[in-house]
This record gives structure tokens, C-alpha cells and sequence, in this order.
């Protein structure tokens, strides 16, 4: 296609569908790529928008001033449309953005301010509070501010929730994204849900954030600092619109590392951590949606401005993010199991059973807990513990259902899983389901883990 103007390219990003990590789950997961915006990320979307409000409103004249506090890719948009017009551009940022972005930010012609991050933000060192002061002394100034300006998930509205809605022809059931200022999830939540309410938005906050807390409990939690660049907040901009959400799902920053790195490797997807918390998001919500379910996550940005970071195994080791060692997954451990005679049909019980009928099954198929189904799905578990528990306290076990006792149900791992986030499972919990690629589940104990392992590592024993 052939445009006017660099800013003409903004938009139109495709959207592709994941195929090997989600080829055991039901629903159709596809990625918005919005790297391939000309400025290499979704917050051009956000910069022209911003921009070309503050022009007609007649808060930048020709000549002024930008000044933005930014993770990068806010300043990297306002730049580029910057450079186009003519103005000057100062950026704050904090000292855990990588250097490829401050790079960049300079390439493009950028003045660039590094603050401290483990600040708050009403410190007068926090980039905050730099930007804004720098605003006030600086003739000629704008300070698009993407916290507070209504451009920025106007800009969403406008063009990013459409073209989903026009490329899944309105199949769209979720959509996911990383939780920053909040403009892309509010944006594209308000247009997906005037087009269809029953369309879940998802957001995706890292731990040490605000938002996941405040969703879930509404209570405000001081955060606290963590590594993944691009999502999460100290502060609660007026740009989230929390009535929009319909889940905020919480996620490490290893999480977010290690998931970009797959997506990568397996899908070539070359995107940075925020994709990964996004991904991560997605994942978690398909393994409860179904066949008919059509779920979009936002890529906001490319790997090329972490390489240094989420792509160097040198720093992911310094700061305690390990990729697996063994690359087995739950699937090899299912085989192996398999292999020793050990595999047998799934034992449940069914939440109106009698508490004596699951301790008889329990005692006598030798299993300390039994996973509990309903209209075949797994709704809960029931655990020899408990049983006993009321057996000791001479209650009758014939007057009770089992229902009355049950704990939540097993965790629901894929099998593509890694051992080491298996085994952490495990440990909390015992045992896991697991839903194979013929949508029957297998059970894994700490027994089958070990087993299995030594199976695997040790063929000739």
C-alpha cells in the first residue's frame, strides 16, 4: 500500500493465529502484532491521536515543545510524528527501561531524562513529576500526559477495537491485554462491548503493581518495584476505566520473560515481556473457554528493544528467571506412566455421592484424593484428609455429600507444561489434572512425578 505520510501507516495491524502453543487447548488464539506500526509499537496509536487532538484544540502550536514521561514506545510514536511536524521532543524515563530504547528515543532526535524508579510518584525525582515540571517552565510546551488525556483510549475506540471486531467478523468472545495506563484495554473494552456486551476484556497486571489488588479486593496496596517494562502502575490513572474489565489476571515477572522467549522459539512471534504477561493472560482464559471461543491478545511491542534483557540468558540468571533445564513437559510424563502399565481410567466421584462412598473408593483404589466432576467437568476435590477429619469427630459419613466437603478443584495444566511449573503445582497441591490433546483428563501425583522422572533420566535402571 502506499501512503502520504508515515503517519497514514499507523494501524491496519494484522492479526495471526498461535498454532504449536495452543494446539492441545480448545479455542482459536490469535495476536494483534502491533510491532509492525511504523514507530514499533501499539502507543503510536496513542502519539498521533494525542497529537493531532492537541493541534486542533490548540494546545501545540507550530514550533512547541513535547514533553512526555514514558517507558519508551509513548515517546518513540510522539517522536517519530514529531520529527514530521517540526516540534522539539523531551522525555523522562525510569532506570529500568532498557538502553535500546533510550537509544532510540535519542536516534529519533529525542532529549531523554532517566529518573529513578524505586521513587513515588510525587517525589520530585520520579519521572512524573519531572515531565510535569518541565512542562510548566518551558515556553511553548505540551504535555500529552498519557495518564489523564482522553486521547489516548480514544484513540483505541477509534481504530484498534474496530479493526479486531472487522478481522474476527465479530467472533471475538475475549480480549486480553497488559494492564499500563489502561488507554488500549478501556479503548478497544468500550467499542467491543458496544458491539457485543458479552465480549470479555481481560487485563493482565504484574506483581508489585496496584491494579490486580485494587480489581479483585478494591483496596490500594503500596506497589512495589518490579521488571517487566511497558505494564503495571504505581498510580491509578483517569485513562483505566475499570467498569470496562471483566478480569484482571496477575503474573511474575519471570512469567512475562519466559513466556515471550516461547513465543518466540515456538511461534516466531519476536516480542518483548509485556507480550508474554499478555500471552500468559490469553492462556489462562482459553483453558476455560471452548471450541467456539475466539480470543485476542495484544502484542504491544517488539523483542528488539529488550534484547539485552528478556533475550540475554546472562540476565535472566542474575535476576532468578531460569528456563527449564529439562525440557520435559507433563506429555512425557503422561508417556511414561504410560509405558510402566501405570496409566488406568480417570477415578472420580460426583459432588451428590455420599462422603463413604468416595472414603470406600479411596481406600480401595489407594489414593489420598479424589478429583470431583460434574456433567464431566472437574469442579472440585475431595481429600482423605477431610474425610477423616470427620470421621474422628464421630460424624455419620453416610449423611454427607460429598459436596459438603469438597476443596477447589485440581489445577488444569496443558501438556505442553513444563516440568518445573508442574512440580510447583504439585507441591502446593498434590496432585494436578491434566487436559490432553484428545480432551481427556490424566491425574499426576508427587508418586507419578518422581516415577516418571526417574523413567525418563534413567532409561536403563
Amino acid at each position: 500500500m502506499r501512503y502520504e505520510s508515515l503517519i497514514d501507516a499507523i494501524g491496519r495491524t494484522p492479526l495471526v493465529r498461535l498454532q504449536r502453543l495452543t494446539r492441545h487447548l480448545k479455542p482459536a488464539i490469535y495476536a494483534k502484532l502491533e510491532y509492525m506500526n511504523p514507530g514499533g509499537s501499539v502507543k503510536d496509536r496513542i502519539a498521533r491521536q494525542m497529537i493531532l487532538r492537541a493541534e486542533q484544540e490548540g494546545k501545540l502550536k507550530p514550533g512547541g515543545t513535547i514533553i512526555e514521561c514514558t517507558s519508551g514506545n509513548t515517546g518513540m510514536g510522539l517522536a517519530m510524528i514529531a520529527a514530521l511536524r517540526g516540534y522539539r521532543t523531551i522525555f523522562t524515563t525510569t532506570d529500568k527501561q532498557s538502553r535500546e530504547k533510550i537509544n532510540a528515543l535519542k536516534a529519533m532526535g529525542a532529549e531523554v531524562i532517566v529518573c529513578p524508579t524505586a521513587v513515588a510518584p510525587d517525589d520530585p525525582r520520579s519521572y512524573y513529576s519531572v515531565a510535569r515540571k518541565l512542562a510548566e517552565e518551558i515556553p511553548n510546551a505540551f504535555f500529552p500526559n498519557q495518564y489523564e488525556n482522553p486521547a489516548n483510549p480514544e484513540a483505541h475506540y477509534l481504530t484498534t477495537g474496530p479493526e479486531i471486531w472487522e478481522d474476527t467478523e465479530g467472533r471475538i468472545t475475549h480480549f486480553v491485554a497488559g494492564m499500563g495506563t489502561g488507554g488500549t484495554l478501556t479503548g478497544v473494552g468500550r467499542y467491543l462491548k458496544e458491539k457485543n456486551p458479552n465480549i470479555k476484556i481481560i487485563g493482565v497486571d504484574p506483581v508489585g503493581s496496584v491494579y490486580y489488588d485494587y480489581f479483585h479486593h478494591k483496596r490500594v496496596v503500596e506497589a512495589h518495584p518490579y521488571l517487566v517494562e511497558g505494564i503495571g502502575e504505581d498510580i491509578f490513572p483517569s485513562t483505566m476505566d475499570f467498569s470496562v474489565l471483566d478480569d484482571v489476571i496477575q503474573v511474575t515477572d519471570c512469567e512475562c520473560f519466559l513466556w515471550a522467549r516461547r513465543l518466540a522459539r515456538e511461534e516466531g512471534i519476536f516480542a518483548g515481556g509485556s507480550t508474554g504477561a499478555a500471552l500468559y493472560g490469553a492462556l489462562k482464559v482459553a483453558e476455560q473457554a471452548g471450541p467456539d471461543d475466539l480470543i485476542v491478545f495484544l502484542v504491544p511491542d517488539s523483542g528488539m528493544r529488550v534484547l539485552n534483557k528478556v533475550y540475554n540468558d546472562e540476565w535472566l540468571r542474575e535476576n532468578r528467571c531460569f528456563e527449564p533445564q529439562v525440557k520435559l513437559t507433563a506429555r512425557d510424563l503422561i508417556e511414561a506412566k504410560r509405558k510402566r502399565g501405570a496409566i488406568r481410567d480417570l477415578i472420580v466421584v460426583h459432588p451428590h455421592d455420599t462422603v463413604l462412598t468416595a472414603f470406600r473408593l479411596m481406600d480401595a483404589q489407594d489414593v489420598s484424593q479424589l478429583p470431583v466432576f460434574e456433567e464431566g467437568v472437574p469442579i472440585g476435590v475431595i481429600r482423605e484428609d477431610a474425610v477423616m477429619r470427620l470421621a474422628l469427630q464421630g460424624h455419620d459419613l453416610s449423611q454427607f455429600v460429598v459436596r459438603e466437603v469438597m476443596e477447589p478443584p485440581l489445577p488444569i495444566l496443558r501438556p505442553d507444561t513444563f516440568v518445573d511449573e508442574l512440580t510447583e503445582h504439585i507441591q502446593r497441591e498434590t496432585a494436578v489434572l491434566v487436559l490432553t490433546e484428545d480432551g481427556r483428563y490424566e491425574v499426576l501425583t508427587k508418586y507419578d512425578l518422581v516415577h516418571s522422572l526417574a523413567q525418563i533420566l534413567n532409561p536403563q535402571s
